[in-house]
């Protein structure tokens, strides 16, 4: 059994094929100041276009803090990414998510780009 702790990690970690068998059909991902996706197949989709954008650059963590329980983990993250053209941008990110029964209900992302 996938523990929250390792879906948390996962996902935010951009492995998120590995987190796909524990969202919830109905799982809910708010992106903070840009809106809302609802259900495990529109998840997917922008996971898949965010793999595919990612493939031509690289995305390194300077910080990677996980905390979890239960019902419950939030990672914060620093990421820094590069992509094909060698542009470079720096990433603060924080993802919550709320599980039931093993299943992931709602992630809330909040992300800022740093100077």
């Amino acid at each position: 059994m996938t523990t929250p702790r390792q879906i948390a990690e996962a996902f935010s970690g951009h492995r998120f094929r590995e987190a796909y068998p524990a969202l919830a059909p109905d799982v809910r991902w708010i992106s903070v100041g840009e809106g809302t996706l609802t259900g495990r197949d529109a998840v997917v989709e922008v996971c898949e276009a965010t793999l595919r954008e990612l493939s031509s650059g690289t995305a390194e963590f300077q910080r990677f803090v996980v905390i979890a329980g239960t019902d419950a983990a939030a990672v914060d993250v620093i990421g820094r990414y590069v992509d094909a053209d060698g542009e470079v941008s720096l990433v603060s990110s924080c993802d919550i998510y709320e599980f039931s029964d093993g299943l992931v209900t709602s992630i809330t992302s909040y992300a800022v780009e740093l100077d």
